[in-house]
Parts: structure tokens; sequence; C-alpha cells
């Protein structure tokens, strides 16, 4: 079959994104599995190569078919951003801030015009992109505006464990004022059509956690799960989807991970769900955007700025996700291996 076009955005200059990108073309053959490119700019990556190794070499690229398949060549293509006193590592800037915003951007173009089959993003900092006027909450958001997408989820998963937030970034007095059972009902659909389509799951079983202690205890220590969660899932089971719950959010993950109950986990709010998930898996945890029309994934942490241009960021995250992405996006083409 055709090979894949996969495009890795390089992040935030600033953070950890561009010598992340490297180590992974030090530490893997991409080219066995895909043609890759980095959508960014030259500073930065060469400044990170010149950090991490000097058998890497950057080769800017003007056209998607200028690209190099050697082992220790990184095609970049350069979106001129960025001059050098335009960032600096580990430090907010606006200009920072908007040249990550532009390399999305031109991702998404690429995608939604099927030159490229799938995006992998290093992380970007929300603080450079607030800076710089861009008022989108993070990745997720910018992807659902640019490609059109109402009904869109955040994933993140390890080999062990899959993980669907009902709420994402939202405090946690206001988690209950955010719960309702059209929206979860459609998360639940959703969840399963992205078992199927994206992981090739046959059949797959959802759980999905309660949001108070013991799952209310029949209403002793709350009712949202009387009167929202539990009714979300029979709606959804008489449509012949397999979705269990509410559960314990305390013993659940333990029989997923353990005993393979389940094929993924709803949760109700954001630490509910990514405290077990970062426990077994901090450093290869993906992040994954449900209900796009596009394949999009990243690693599941953030710029660090503490630690940026020191070369102690691990790579293992993003490489995750990157085979993640290549996963999926065969599996949407059809050359996929159920699992049961």
């Amino acid at each position: 079959m055709k090979r894949l076009k996969i495009a890795i955005t390089m992040g935030d200059p600033a953070g950890v994104g561009p010598e992340i990108i490297v180590k992974m073309f030090k530490k893997e053959n991409l080219y066995d599995l895909a043609d890759v490119f980095v959508i960014g700019d030259l500073f930065p990556m060469l400044s990170a190569q010149r950090r991490i190794s000097s058998s890497i070499s950057i080769k800017p690229i003007i056209k998607l078919n200028d690209m190099s398949c050697d082992k220790n060549v990184i095609n970049l293509f350069d979106m001129k951003q960025l001059h050098l006193n335009d960032y600096t590592i580990g430090e907010n800037r606006a200009k920072a801030g908007a040249a990550s915003f532009e390399y999305i951007k031109k991702a998404i173009e690429l995608a939604k015009a099927k030159k490229i089959d799938a995006i992998v993003t290093a992380p970007i900092n929300k603080h450079s992109l607030h800076m710089a006027g861009i008022k989108f909450p993070g990745h997720t958001e910018i992807l659902a505006k640019f490609t059109n997408t109402k009904k869109y989820a955040m994933m993140l998963m390890s080999g062990k464990l899959k993980v669907v937030l009902a709420t994402i970034h939202t405090a946690i007095k206001n988690v209950p004022k955010e719960l309702n059972i059209k929206d979860l009902t459609e998360l639940m659909e959703l969840t399963d059509r992205s078992l199927a389509k994206d992981f090739g799951i046959y059949g797959p079983i959802t759980a999905v956690c309660g949001l108070n202690p013991h799952a209310g205890e029949a209403g002793a220590f709350g009712k949202e799960e009387i009167d929202i969660i539990a009714p979300a899932i029979k709606k959804v089971r008489a449509r012949g989807i397999k979705v269990e719950g509410p559960f314990p959010a305390d013993t659940i993950f333990h029989k997923v991970v353990n005993y393979k109950t389940h094929d993924a986990v709803i949760a109700m709010y954001h630490d509910q769900g990514l405290v077990p998930l970062k426990l077994l898996s901090f450093d290869t945890g993906v992040n994954v955007t449900l209900g796009l029309p596009i394949v999009r994934t990243s690693p599941d942490h953030g710029t660090a700025y503490d630690i940026a241009g020191t070369g102690k960021a691990s790579e293992s995250s993003i490489l995750a996700a990157f085979h993640t992405a290549i996963e999926i996006a065969w599996n949407r083409k059809g050359k996929r291996i159920e699992k049961n």
C-alpha cells in the first residue's frame, strides 16, 4: 500500500518540542514506517540538533516531494516565523506562541487537503498562545475549530489503559454543572465508534466512572449517578452499544488494567482519569483527539520549560504518539488487525 505521510509540528520553540523531536529521529528510523517531516522553524531545530546529536542533520524542504528518507535526516518544512531573538528557551514569548499556532494551522491545512495522513503535535504553551492574542485553551480546541468538528473528545492512553474525559480543564466545583445526559450519551457513542474505527477493537466495551465516592453509594454521597450518569448509560445501551457503570473510580481502573474487563474508561473529570494513567505510564502516555476527520496524536506532557534546553526531556511519549498515529491512520484506511 501507499506509504503514509506524517507531519510532526514542532510545538513551542522555547519548550522541549525541538529536542524530543531530534531524539525521536536519533532513537528510531521513523522512515521505516512512513514519510515523515517536521513543520516548524529552522533556528530552534538547528539549536536542538546541535545540542542532542551531531549525527543528525536538518534538511529544509519547500515541497513534500523534496523529502529525504535517509535515517539521520530530519525533513523540515520551515515556516520562517522566528528570528533568533524572538524566543528564549524556557520563557514565555508572544512570538513563540504565535509561531506554534502557525505550525498547527499548516498541519491542519495539509491534512484537510489529504496531503498527509496524520499529525503528531509537540507541546505548545497556553500562556504564550494567550500572550499572542490566541485565546484557545489548547490543541484540542484549535483542531476542532479548524476542522469544523462539533463533537470531539480527549483520550489519554498507554499500553494498558485508555481514558476518555467527560470534562477537561474544568474547576472541580464546576464539574457537576457541566455533566448532562445529552453530552454523556454523545461521548459514550463517540468513544464506542472511535475504539472500533481507530483502534480496530471488535465490539468494544466501555466502563463509565461515577462522579462521587463509591459512585454515590445509592445517593448517599451525591445523586449525579442516579440523575445523569446511569440514565445516559441506559440510553446508550438501548442502542446496542456496550457501556457499563457507573463504577466507583477507586476500583474500576484496577479491574481494567489487571483483568482487561473493558477497552476504555470514561472519567468524569481531568484528575480522576489522568492520575491512574500517568501513574502507570508517565513517560509513554499519548493524547488522541477523538471525533476529528483527521488523525491527531501528541505526547501526554507539556513544554517542560524547567528542563527545556538541558537535553533531559524524554522522547518516549512523542515516539508512542507517532506509533499511535500510524496505527490509527492505517485503521482508518481499512488496513487493520481486529483486537478482541
